[in-house]
């Protein structure tokens, strides 16, 4: 089948790179959805022309997938925001641990960000005694926001794409050994980081965090009915447009049913999702040439290996967002699947099990090398700084990933994609 030329990929890349650096060089003017919506739009529109002109049959299948990506993460957002966490713990080692132990668990039922909005602030709050908090949220971060949330497709926006390729529902569960290792060696640094932190507090910092502590509650309880449809719409494989309009009719339900001044209370916005939803757009318009390139070519490039598929895809997903990542790189494995042939090993949608798990755990475990990895990452920075917390600031938060992920995630190579 005739491919578009390689100069058609350049407005996903440029996209990319937007998405990458404008928070940071131009942080006010990118803030407002309006102007990523002018920016997206005068990007994404010569090439949306062009494939309407030369290939509607594959702008037509992206959008789509676009439609049911959406729609499943609006509907997470939408319906956690209506779940609130009240309460104080005991700020202590083996308590904050659990905490990120419990938002790993939670990250595979209500995505990623539904787990950070939903887990962040309580955390934040048990720990508001406390003065050497800095490094919470970093770790948070790591396992809650992005490592935790690789078990299923709702864990996390690439493994959804996954599923509407054509990967199984439970087929993530394979990637069991792999969030174990990694989230076991995470904590356990994570456990002593903290233990040596809570040492250096004051008798009375530690005494007013045991006076004030008071047992969690949960409020918006009806909203863990509406979050379980949403789950068996995808777990029982409902076919398009139904498990949509499901989605979509638990989300309006949720916003029914759940008070004003719950979600106000639990400072809910609709910002994220439609900055999600702006940019998106312009993401699988664009990215629609390169996936048919990689798709068509991919075995030319001389990637074949799982380990260059975990670094790769975890290097791209580290600074550009970490769905568009994981399609570029399953259109590759793809080719690579077809053009070098699979004997002996299991095909899952089209592609060898053995890359299609590199890709999946690194798209997922290595947005959260920087900020701009994984959406919740920038969203759980700015709740910190909303609650007083120091927390490092872009390159100063690389330090910490550079330093603690980057050794893991290599041990990781060593034992599963050598």
């Amino acid at each position: 089948m005739e491919t578009p030329a390689y100069y058609t990929g350049i407005p996903f890349v440029i996209l990319l790179l937007l998405i990458a650096f404008m928070p940071l060089a131009a942080p006010h003017f990118w803030e407002k959805n309006r102007n990523k919506a002018i920016i997206t739009a005068i990007i994404s529109l010569p090439i949306f022309i062009f494939l309407v002109a030369e290939f509607p049959h594959e702008l037509v299948h992206n959008l789509k997938d676009y439609v049911s990506f959406i729609v499943l993460l609006a509907a997470l957002f939408i319906i956690s925001g209506g779940i609130l966490l009240t309460g104080d713990l005991k700020a202590t080692p083996s308590v904050n641990t659990t905490f990120l132990a419990v938002g790993a668990v939670i990250a595979n039922l209500i995505g990623t960000t539904g787990a950070s909005m939903l887990l962040i602030r309580p955390l934040l709050r048990t720990n508001s005694e406390r003065k050497f908090t800095g490094h919470i949220p970093v770790f948070f971060i790591f396992v809650v926001s992005n490592i935790g949330g690789c078990l299923t497709p709702i864990g996390d926006p690439p493994l959804f794409l996954g599923y509407l390729k054509g990967v199984p529902f439970v087929w993530t569960l394979q990637l069991l050994p792999e969030w174990l290792v990694t989230l076991a060696i995470v904590m356990t640094v994570f456990y002593f980081w903290d233990t040596l932190a809570y040492r250096k507090e004051t008798p009375l910092d530690i005494k007013r965090d045991v006076v004030y502590a008071t047992p969690l509650g949960i409020s918006g309880k009806i909203n863990l009915l509406f979050l379980g449809g949403v789950i068996l719409s995808v777990l029982f494989q409902t076919p398009t447009p139904y498990r949509e309009l499901i989605m979509v009719a638990m989300t309006v339900l949720s916003m029914v049913f759940t008070s004003k001044a719950l979600r106000k209370e639990n400072r809910f916005t609709f910002y994220p999702i439609i900055e999600v939803a702006v940019l998106f757009a312009g993401i699988f318009v664009t990215m629609v040439p390169l996936l048919m390139i990689l798709h068509a070519k991919g075995a030319e490039f001389g990637i074949t290996k799982p380990w260059q598929f975990f670094w790769l895809t975890g290097s791209l997903s580290s600074f550009l967002d970490n769905a568009p990542t994981y399609l570029t790189f399953f259109s590759l494995a793809e080719s690579v699947t077809s053009q070098l042939g699979a004997a002996g090993f299991e095909i899952v949608a089209g592609v060898r099990a053995d890359l299609l798990a590199a890709i999946s755990a690194g798209a997922v475990f290595m947005g959260a090398n920087t900020y701009i990895g994984n959406g919740p990452n920038f969203m759980v920075k700015a709740i910190a700084e909303e609650q007083k917390v120091k927390v490092p600031h872009f390159f100063g938060y690389m330090v910490y990933s550079m330093a603690i992920l980057i050794p893991i995630f290599v041990v990781v190579t060593l034992i599963f994609y050598r």
